[in-house]
């Protein structure tokens, strides 16, 4: 179950969450043509460190993992929907880049993820971008106490597929706390007024992930790396929330 947060408690995970939004607005601005997203790794691991923390996904083996996830954060490039290994192919013109990163300090984790537009992208990346954004924002206004699980989801849907892309299924939000995934899920879809009853304290990671295209996904032989069936752009929101009684708290912003 998800775990309920003392003020004391929270206020460590508003450091983890100060701690990740700093390593990705460092990281964001790094990015551009020509850099290795290994090089970008790198950058994160020495934020990270810096603040006396340690990165939540390095190491990291959930059962369906073949092997640990190898780096600091996911860097996921243009259709590379989430978990991608941080490479060396240099980041090009018009790339969709999504940053997702995970610190951990005192005992809890925090948990957030961005798409930066590498140099002059198109049309057509730039709304995919933007209106994942708006599909995050409107799962977020949807976390108050007393709705449930289902109506961030169908608030996150409404964005997405009311503009027409495809939302992947089995990848989505979590519980956050002690652990980096704990329960309940937070699915990117499904109808509203279902799930479970939000309470002052629960902490969620929110995390549309929106494709350009169909819904449909595949795993590279990496074993880590989820990508678009059809070879088409995907975009990827995040933030940490807590539930309070004066609406979600964001424990991810800059």
């Amino acid at each position: 179950m998800v775990v309920f947060k003392s003020p004391a408690e929270l206020a460590v995970m508003r450091e983890a969450g100060r701690i990740v939004a700093e390593t990705l607005a460092a990281v964001a601005a790094a990015a551009a043509p020509g850099v290795l997203p290994i090089d970008l790794d790198t950058l994160a691991a020495e934020r990270i460190a810096a603040a006396g923390a340690k990165p939540s996904f390095l190491g990291y083996q959930p059962r369906w993992a073949p092997v640990p996830y190898p780096g600091v954060v996911c860097l996921s490039v243009n259709d590379e929907i989430v978990h991608g290994i941080p490479g060396r192919r240099p980041l090009r013109d018009g790339d969709l880049l999504t940053v997702d990163c995970g610190a951990y300090i005192d005992g809890y984790h925090g948990d957030a993820a961005v798409t930066v537009e590498i140099g002059s992208v198109g049309a057509d990346a730039r709304r995919l971008s933007a209106d994942t954004k708006r599909a995050l924002a409107a799962g977020i206004a949807a976390a108050q106490v007393g709705n449930r699980i289902g109506d961030i989801a169908a608030a996150i849907a409404a964005i997405g597929r009311g503009a027409g892309y495809g939302i992947p299924a089995g990848l989505g939000g979590h519980g956050i706390g002690t652990a980096m995934h704990e329960d309940p899920q937070v699915p990117n879809y499904g109808p509203a007024g279902r799930g479970m009853k939000l309470k002052e304290g629960h902490v969620l990671a929110i995390e549309p992930m929106v494709n350009a295209g169909t819904a449909e996904t595949r795993v590279l032989a990496d074993g880590w790396s989820v990508v678009t069936a059809d070879g088409r752009l995907s975009a990827h929101f995040e933030h940490t929330i807590a539930i309070t009684d004066n609406g979600p708290e964001i424990l991810t912003l800059p």
